[in-house]
């Protein structure tokens, strides 16, 4: 946690961004900031210094050439949905909260492009494109309220991903201020462009190499037929099967989403949908031309029989359709009747190690004596592991992190990676530290010195300290968790 700005610092940073003209808006006042005092990561706060709200591009360098003079820490901000603490403020900073900037600037059917402001809200962006048949393909659940910028900055997915990718694989262009105050325009229209990749260095770089001030994004048409299905199974792992068993036929689904007994119960008392008595459900959508996606619709359904699916629902028409996927877009919050408080993880493993990874999820559970549902991108391996606890009991929140700990171990040890789409923020740093060594994580550094030389953006998210690392990596090694690792020689 950083340390209160001393109060001569905050007047100066105040008075500097009371000069920017045209005038630029700014929340001083304690009460007022409380509401940005995290994100969707409620497991920790901080109270920032000042908030500054810009309405423009030249804005937003202005108060970042104003802030980097005076050494003050800029942290972006959108609508305040991730959920790994990328946009927790630090005491001595300032909230750089890009929602007025919402403008799609246009969309052009022809190139399939929109280009719009950070602060446009994903949803938003389908809706503009619709009249031409077209969609942007990314679709957190959030999707209605979380921002394109923070899309961009944490690389979400979304339920699509498996067939239509990340956010990174569907933005074209970016226009980005950097740490220094400059203006970088990276990609464009161009279907590729010459030099290193620096956009697709920018998605996911989590507001530590600059502030997005613009997006050009890729839309698709259409699909003109779409299949939906719901199958229960007696157990996860049979619906763990079912996923590889239906890649492995050459299908390639739209989405493919899993669900436990924990999340399905939860679901079903927050929204009583009528679901499957399962212990585990797999929602799987195929699209394509017609007779495309009616060949895949029986190739997909047979495969869940054979499984051992033992209820396969088949979505009759949009409105059908609207209510399966109502289960999977609404469990998050449907969890929030289980117990007081949960922790959602985000693992990712190949799809062949789901059924054995979720076996040593639930195993953990048993162990920490705490409750966990899971409900995920299963097509993509993408896990989202919640973690049932009540904060009102002494210690509960740090065993939950602990077991949270465990579960990202898990996920390393067995050829995955500890984030498909939320990023780490502050709640994975120490597991960065085993999943990179100490040269991959210097390497980091260096690339957020080139774009960031005074450490201004989001510092302390996303890539931790060598000496941090340094001190967790002996812990890990002395806990017998990791097999020797090198250990980082700082």
């Amino acid at each position: 946690m950083a340390a209160a700005a001393p109060a001569d610092h905050r007047a100066a940073a105040l008075s500097a961004l009371a000069a920017i003209r045209p005038p630029v808006g700014v929340i001083a006042e304690r009460e007022r900031l409380a509401a940005f005092e995290m994100d969707a990561y409620i497991q920790h706060r901080e109270t920032p210094m000042a908030a500054v709200l810009p309405e423009t591009e030249d804005q937003v360098r202005d108060i970042v050439r104003t802030l980097g003079r005076l050494g003050v820490p800029v942290i972006s901000r959108g609508a305040g949905t991730g959920i790994s603490g990328g946009a927790t403020p630090t005491a001595d900073g300032v909230m750089l909260v890009l929602t007025r900037m919402r403008r799609i600037l246009a969309t052009d059917a022809a190139a399939r492009l929109a280009t719009v402001e950070p602060g446009v809200p994903n949803a938003r962006v389908s809706e503009a494109a619709e009249p031409a048949g077209l969609f942007f393909a990314p679709d957190p659940s959030s999707q209605v309220v979380s921002s394109i910028g923070g899309n961009v900055a944490e690389n979400a997915g979304g339920v699509h991903c498996l067939k239509y990718g990340l956010t990174v694989h569907n933005v074209a262009g970016l226009r980005v201020i950097d740490g220094d105050g400059d203006l970088l325009e990276l990609g464009g229209e161009a279907l590729d462009s010459p030099g290193y990749d620096f956009l697709a260095i920018m998605n996911g770089s989590e507001g530590n190499l600059g502030v997005i001030t613009r997006a050009t994004l890729r839309l698709l048409p259409r699909p003109e037929a779409t299949q939906t299905l719901l199958a229960g199974f007696g157990t996860v792992r049979e619906a763990a099967q079912a996923v590889g068993a239906i890649i492995g036929a050459g299908v390639i689904p739209a989405g493919m989403e899993m669900m436990d007994r924990v999340v399905i119960d939860a679901c079903e008392r927050y929204m009583a949908l009528g679901l499957p008595k399962a212990e585990a459900l797999l929602l799987v959508e195929v699209d394509g031309g017609v007779e495309e996606a009616d060949e895949m619709l029986a190739t997909v359904r047979a495969i869940l029989v054979s499984c051992g699916a033992s209820d396969v629902r088949v979505a009759k028409d949009d409105a059908e359709r609207a209510n399966l996927w109502k289960s999977r877009k609404g469990a998050f919050a449907a969890l929030a009747s289980v117990m007081p408080d949960y922790y959602t993880l985000d693992g990712s493993v190949p799809r062949y190690a789901l059924a054995d990874v979720l076996d040593e999820i639930y195993a953990l559970g048993r162990e920490y004596g705490m409750v966990i549902g899971n409900v995920f991108h299963a097509g993509d391996g993408n896990m989202h592991p919640c973690i049932f606890y009540d904060a009102n009991r002494a210690g509960e929140l740090e065993r939950s992190e602990e077991l949270g700990g465990r579960i990202l171990e898990l996920c390393i040890d067995h050829g995955g990676t500890i984030t498909g789409e939320h990023g780490v923020g502050i709640e994975k740093l120490k597991s960065m530290c085993l999943q990179f060594r100490d040269g991959e994580i210097a390497a980091f550094h260096d690339v957020k010195a080139a774009f960031d030389p005074a450490g201004i953006l989001n510092p302390g998210k996303a890539v931790p300290t060598l000496k941090r690392c340094a001190e967790w990596g002996g812990l890990h090694v002395r806990a017998g968790r990791i097999p020797h690792p090198e250990i980082p020689r700082f």
